[in-house]
């Protein structure tokens, strides 16, 4: 296996020392370790991968340089329009430096949801134009591979890609997270959200730990829900949740969200805003990190996210910070016209990892419509 360390060290020897990108499961432990050492000026974490690899333009614009943008080979298709339009050859020729990890690998078991991005990754990456070379834990000489990397990038000014295998660094514990003071934790939110709600109303949870937890609540409870729980498409679900909303106008539909999602498709509050769904009900759990891929912290607890939920056209939005608070707000959201925004401030989960869920996607899907049918068996 790979040292975080060993890798940094040789990127920042071959000029890459400008770090921007979403954080990934697969590079959590290269990621902790450029928080951790490089400079605060020299690296950001991002909201959107797109927004990543706009800002390694700008700075190589400002220096000459070439960025390393960090992301998880999902978030490529956020990245289509800017490697398309600004950075490819025939436009603006702006290199970068993409390091990805390599989800769903064709032969290497990973969750249903990355199987068909892992097998059409290596050619999304040549229909995009984009160069790349394989990490892994056996990659024999990793200085000349990244020797041959700034050679090929400036020979040809072109975005250059990593694509990083599972297992390929050794662990690295960072330093620590910011600090969080709130004792009220997600699972106990989420608990006490479920609690309030109804039968007949509609969950739709984003991706990651969130859908984890309310999977692991209908677990506990030996209940079955109308739940749809967005395994993938981090930053979609509060669309998903209003298209239910729109045309589903007698339940109450409740999008369960997480701050690095709703920050990076912010845009998707202003649409929820501008439509008025009356049923909407738009509940962030914001611990200010990207806990399913490290801990990595996010811009979330620099936002006024429930004042932007009211200057984006919410009818009412609310802020808690304890479970004693959760009840009420819910309470109040249900006697509500909508749409309505709740933002419940967590610290980080310090219990167990809360369960995948079980069924597969396409299950999950049949059972909530069965269930919006009121027939869910």
């Amino acid at each position: 296996m790979i040292q975080p360390s060993a890798l940094y060290s040789a990127l920042v020897r071959h000029g890459f020392t400008f770090y921007t990108g979403v954080p990934d499961s697969l590079l959590r432990d290269f990621c902790a370790f450029v928080t951790d050492h490089a400079p605060p000026t020299q690296h950001v974490i991002n909201a959107h991968e797109g927004l990543a690899l706009s800002l390694a333009a700008g700075y190589h614009l400002a220096t000459g340089d070439v960025a390393v943008v960090y992301l998880q080979n999902s978030g490529l298709g956020n990245l289509v329009n800017p490697l398309l339009s600004l950075t490819h050859r025939e436009v603006y020729a702006i290199p970068a430096l993409l390091l990805i990890g390599w989800r769903g690998e064709p032969g290497v078991r990973d969750e249903p949801q990355h199987v068909v991005q892992g097998r059409l990754t290596p050619d999304l990456l040549h229909t995009l134009a984009v160069d790349y070379r394989v990490l892994g834990a056996d990659t024999p000489d990793l200085e000349m591979l990244v020797a041959d990397l700034r050679s090929s990038i400036a020979a040809s000014g072109r975005v250059h890609a990593l694509l990083v295998r599972q297992n390929t660094f050794e662990p690295y514990v960072g330093s620590g997270s910011p600090l969080r003071p709130y004792s009220l934790t997600r699972r106990q939110a989420i608990d006490t959200i479920l609690q309030t709600l109804s039968p007949e109303d509609v969950v739709v949870a984003t991706t990651g730990m969130i859908s984890r937890e309310v999977h692991a609540y209908r677990l506990r409870n030996q209940q079955t829900a109308a739940d749809f729980l967005t395994v993938g498409s981090m930053g979609h679900c509060s669309q998903i949740a209003l298209g239910i909303a729109q045309h589903q106008p007698e339940r109450q539909v409740y999008c369960l969200d997480g701050d690095g999602a709703a920050i990076m498709h912010m845009g998707s509050l202003a649409i929820v805003g501008s439509q008025q769904p009356r049923n909407f009900r738009h509940i962030v759990i914001n611990n200010g990190a990207h806990e399913s891929v490290g801990g990595q912290p996010t811009a979330g607890f620099h936002v006024d996210l429930a004042g932007v939920a009211r200057a984006c056209g919410y009818t009412s939005s609310f802020l808690v910070a304890d479970a004693e608070g959760i009840t009420p707000a819910i309470v109040r959201m249900r006697s509500q016209s909508g749409p309505l925004f709740l933002e419940v401030r967590v610290g980080l989960n310090a219990g167990d990892v809360p369960p995948r869920p079980s069924a597969l996607p396409v299950e999950q899907k049949r059972c909530l419509m069965k269930a919006i049918d009121h027939d869910c068996s």
